[in-house]
């Protein structure tokens, strides 16, 4: 009889899929569109996923929608927190913006759709599509979670 001693990756290892959306557009109106596009509904979480340290320190939106029909969990996540600070500078002001990272190495993201469950592959390549479809959207993809090194942020 062989016996298998279950580490703490045999727990945390959450199923979803990742989608990184490029766009200029705020939060609340990419919400409004996925919301519009994808027959879903985003809601505004009370609390944004905030983080104070040496990498990541920011404060970074989230959207939540329940789907029933799939069972399934939806976040958008904002990817990039901005921080701005104001110098006086003899007579006049400066004011510059710290931008901080969710997840650092898709800097080029700027938000992610994170969906819970395991998905099949067509309702993932019909989901980016519909994305895609939206006007403001430079681009969507699929983003493997194994090849992240910040994907513990993901994990709320």
């Amino acid at each position: 009889m062989q016996i298998h001693a279950l580490g703490l990756e045999d727990f945390c290892e959450e199923e979803y899929t990742l989608i990184g959306i490029h766009t200029v557009l705020e939060d609340y109106r990419l919400a409004y569109l996925l919301n519009k596009n994808l027959q879903i509904r985003f809601s505004k979480s009370q609390k944004d996923l905030e983080f104070e340290g040496d990498k990541n320190n920011g404060s970074f939106s989230i959207y939540n929608f329940q789907s029933k029909k799939y069972a399934f969990d939806w976040s958008l996540i904002a990817n990039i927190s901005k921080i701005e600070h104001q110098a006086a500078l003899n007579e006049f002001f400066s004011i510059t913006e710290t931008r901080t990272y969710l997840i650092p190495e898709e800097k080029k993201v700027d938000f992610f759709v994170k969906i819970s469950g395991d998905l099949d592959a067509e309702f993932v390549k019909d989901t980016i599509k519909k994305i895609k479809k939206i006007e403001q959207v430079i681009t969507s993809y699929s983003i493997n979670k194994n090849t992240l090194k910040s994907k513990d942020f993901l994990i709320f």
